[in-house]
């Protein structure tokens, strides 16, 4: 079986503008690549929902299947990532968001504010879920997200159950 092609989105102005290392996109990079994944280094894009909306698409355009953001998805006021995400998904799968914050509470418990989305775009079949941005919340939830991506893409393109 053909490898199967994931890309990272890296929402932050800070990192977009050099004024921060992005930590989180890299080690979601790194986990995607053990995992058997063809994937890209990650894109970095400044917060706001037309910014990620638009690294979507392109991703998307591009051929990937799963698709990471990292950041975005608190309370602050240009934390957009959501909103952005909700612009190019079809159907919302809301038990991996779910899950997401809900392992998350072993961290921290302002998991519970993140407002981050899952969902497919189709009619690609695209996989797209919104990871809070610190190395933490990557490190935790890519696994969470790799139990499910290959089974959740294969039904999409109308596997089997």
């Amino acid at each position: 079986m053909t490898p199967l092609t994931a890309s990272v989105i890296t929402v932050s102005d800070r990192c977009f503008e050099g004024v921060r290392e992005d930590r989180g996109g890299p080690l979601a990079v790194g986990l995607l690549r053990e995992a058997g994944f063809t994937c890209g280094e990650a894109e970095i894009v400044p917060d706001g929902a037309r910014s990620v909306e638009d690294a979507l698409r392109r991703a998307v355009a591009a051929g990937a299947r799963l698709i990471l953001t990292t950041g975005g998805t608190g309370v602050g006021p240009r934390d957009e990532t959501p909103e952005g995400t909700r612009a190019v998904i079809t159907r919302e799968i809301p038990g991996i968001a779910e899950e997401l914050r809900r392992s998350g509470l072993a961290d921290t418990p302002l998991s519970v504010l993140s407002r981050g989305l899952a969902g497919i775009v189709d009619p690609e079949g695209a996989l797209v879920v919104n990871l809070p941005g610190s190395t933490r919340a990557v490190a935790s939830g890519v696994p969470i997200v790799l139990a499910v991506a290959v089974h959740t893409i294969e039904q999409v393109a109308g596997g089997d159950h």
